[in-house]
């Protein structure tokens, strides 16, 4: 039997936030709405709950930090039983899912699936905000029932197993365990005479488009969450939840850390020693405005200007990141002859010993 810590992938002083967060992660990936006939996600699902069953609960954590597992079946507790199934774990953690799947809770109508849609966007998109269209297939109110799955002229009728409940309670060993009801799936109604169109589901499929409003300073990986713009729930219950899932394209002028962006800027080497003024891109104007950057005499490659507060903006803050600009001084590879002369001349009157400014035949590079 594999450690319970290393299911939920915490370490053994993890705190019981930190567990209760790997849990949902994990729970979220293997839950059986979204991994619909997968054996092997259900099984994962199981290990994962059994898992935080006994962490979440400081004495069964310390049995079993003491003695493993083993140890839980010590104490006058009657000892650790695991979910032998899924409807257990939607008894005993019903209100833990009702808040983060298209869940099964306790009793009532059945929440709508939660859904997941990747959106790209460009880096211009992901520094200033943007609004966003979305399409794709989600289940809503079958038009012909209006959502009850009942044929017109017909109704749902409560079930006589859970009596209208949607949970039934049968016993396992010395614990009563309640569970989904079986007739209804947790409905609470049965339908005699279903709808044709939707075949007493409840739903039917439709493309839909979806506004998202995509806040200034958001990066890669993040996930904005769009309440009740899941799938419809074909038993009476809320809608489910959307999930965007960001991607940001590149953008070659800057690199990003954070809310920090970096510039590299490139200089000629007379600038460098010279110092000048030279024009560079911004972040101002969707990232399209140019401003002017003063360069000082000496300055050396590596050498960078920070512009305070000019960088991206923190989500949910006032607050920005800093702009930095790093420089880059540029060699010239030819030279004019009248080029050549003045550095010759530059470099006797400094005392540097230098060549002719041209390459011998082992110099040459290869085209």
């Amino acid at each position: 039997m594999r450690d319970f810590y290393e299911i939920l992938s915490v370490s053994k002083d993890a705190t019981a936030g930190d567990i209760k967060k790997a849990y949902r992660r994990l729970a979220m990936e293997h839950h059986p709405d979204r991994n619909a006939g997968d054996k092997d996600a259900e099984e994962k699902f199981k290990e994962a709950s059994n898992a935080y069953k006994v962490l979440s609960d400081d004495e069964q954590r310390a049995r079993y930090d003491q003695y493993g597992h083993a140890g839980l079946g010590r104490g006058g507790g009657g000892g650790f039983q695991g979910f032998q199934g899924t409807d257990d774990i939607f008894s005993a953690f019903g209100d833990l899912f009702g808040d983060f799947f298209g869940g099964r809770g306790r009793g009532g109508p059945r929440r709508g699936a939660d859904l997941q849609v990747a959106l790209e966007l460009s880096f211009a998109d992901a520094v200033h905000g943007c609004t966003k269209e979305v399409e794709l297939s989600r289940q809503i109110k079958c038009k012909g029932c209006s959502g009850s799955g009942a044929a017109p002229g017909s109704e749902a009728k409560g079930c006589g197993q859970c009596k209208g409940s949607g949970q039934v309670v049968h016993s396992q060993g010395f614990f009563m365990i309640q569970a989904t009801c079986p007739a209804c799936q947790g409905a609470g109604r049965v339908i005699s005479e279903k709808c044709e169109e939707c075949e007493g589901a409840g739903t039917e499929s439709e493309l839909s488009k979806i506004t998202v409003s995509v806040p200034a300073g958001v990066d890669r990986g993040q996930t904005l969450r769009l309440a009740n713009k899941g799938e419809e729930s074909g038993s009476g219950g809320p809608p489910g939840h959307l999930y965007v899932v960001l991607d940001i394209k590149e953008d070659d002028r800057w690199i990003r850390e954070g809310e920090n962006v970096l510039a590299e800027v490139s200089i000629s080497y007379l600038q460098a020693c010279l110092g000048g003024e030279i024009e560079v891109p911004s972040l101002e104007d969707e990232c399209t405005a140019m401003e002017t950057l003063e360069i000082k005499p000496g300055t050396q490659p590596g050498d960078h200007i920070v512009r305070r507060g000019k960088g991206i903006a923190v989500v949910g803050s006032r607050g920005h990141g800093d702009m930095v600009y790093q420089f880059t001084v540029e060699i010239p590879t030819k030279l004019s002859s009248k080029e050549r002369e003045l550095l010759k001349s530059l470099a006797a009157e400094s005392g540097v010993s230098v060549g002719n400014g041209k390459r011998g035949l082992f110099g040459r590079r290869k085209n």
